[in-house]
Order: structure tokens, then C-alpha cells, then sequence
């Protein structure tokens, strides 16, 4: 089913045609947002959120982009809406933390995922990489993840973060930039 006939189905209320829709692109939305969150469970929520968002907006999409375009863009939107409200949770847990009450959230370390594109024999060294990526400010993050770990081109990320295509060149190469220095700050630590 062409794309034009599936958002048709879809809006008559087609469950199948929604079905299908979820089918294709599952994957890749869960991909990407395991790689902006880094969080397997978080993950599955939000590309469910994803999902449900898609479903009611369905009827507004006006197909001025692609529709790819326009779920990678619901699912970068989704994440880092859920990124900024875990940051202001951290940090309404480190005023109460001040104070004296418990946080769990602080206690607890950064937990290694497992990102289905990386092989077995890469797991320790895609950990640091998906550490250092998490590190890096949430423009550069969505933009590095987006090209590097779903393959999009520098075309197709203007049109999800709705930036300029000189944007996201200085974007990637600031992420680079940063993640060398990380890595090779790392890499001087802990390699020799």
C-alpha cells in the first residue's frame, strides 16, 4: 500500500492499515529512541507515546513532508520531551536530596544498555560510545543519533529537527568534536 492510500485507510479508521503503519515502522522508532534515551524501558514507552501520538495526529498531517519525516520528528519530539522531564526531575531530587531526603534516582548509576544494531564482540566499547553520546547536549545528541546510529542523511535530519541543513553540519561537527575529546579523555583514564 502506497504511502497516500495507508494515511487515507488510516483516518477512515482502518485498524489493519494502522497496523500496518506500526509494522513498518517500529523499529525504527524504537531504534532511535533507544539511542536518544538510552534506556531500554523508557524506551518502549515512549515509542508506544510515539505510536499513540501518530494515531491522533493522523488526521492533521498535511503530507508537505515525507511521512517518515514526519514520525521521526513525533519520535525525536517525544524523547526529548521526556529527556527534559527527566532532567527537571534530577533536579527537583537534588534539592530534596539537599535537604535530606532520598532520591533513588541519585543513587542509582548509569545502566549500560544493549542497542540491537551493535554486534556482541562491540558491547563494552558501544557502551562507552552510547555514555559519551549521552553526555553531549540534546541538539548534538538528537543529531549524531539520528546520523550516525539510524543512517538518515544530513537532508532528512533538517527536515525531523526542523533546522537548516548548515545547522545540522555544525551540529555533527560539534558532536564529533566533543565526543573525541570525551572519548580520548576516557581512553587516556582508563587505557593505560
Amino acid at each position: 500500500m502506497d504511502e497516500v492510500s495507508l494515511i487515507q485507510s488510516i483516518r477512515s479508521g482502518d485498524p489493519s492499515a494502522f497496523h500496518d503503519l506500526v509494522e513498518a515502522f517500529r523499529d525504527r522508532v524504537f531504534n532511535t529512541v533507544l539511542g536518544l534515551l538510552q534506556q531500554k524501558e523508557d524506551a518502549e514507552d515512549i515509542t508506544q507515546e510515539v505510536f499513540i501520538e501518530i494515531y491522533r495526529s493522523i488526521s492533521g498531517f498535511r503530507g508537505q513532508a515525507k511521512l517518515s519525516t514526519w514520525i521521526y520528528r513525533i519520535t525525536v519530539q517525544k524523547s526529548l520531551e521526556f529527556l527534559r522531564w527527566k532532567t527537571r526531575k534530577k533536579r527537583s531530587g537534588i534539592i530534596l536530596h539537599v535537604f535530606g531526603k532520598e532520591d533513588k534516582e541519585l543513587s542509582s548509576k548509569f545502566l549500560h544498555f544493549n542497542h540491537p544494531g551493535v554486534q556482541l564482540e562491540n558491547k563494552e566499547r558501544s557502551a562507552i560510545l552510547f555514555l559519551a553520546i549521552s553526555k553531549l547536549p540534546l541538539n548534538q545528541r538528537t543529531a549524531f543519533t539520528l546520523h550516525k546510529v539510524e543512517g538518515l542523511s544530513y537532508a532528512e535530519i533538517t527536515g525531523i529537527m526542523r533546522v537548516s541543513l548548515s545547522s545540522v553540519e555544525s551540529l555533527m561537527f560539534r558532536a564529533k568534536q566533543n565526543l573525541q575529546k570525551l572519548l580520548s579523555d576516557y581512553y587516556d583514564k582508563n587505557e593505560k
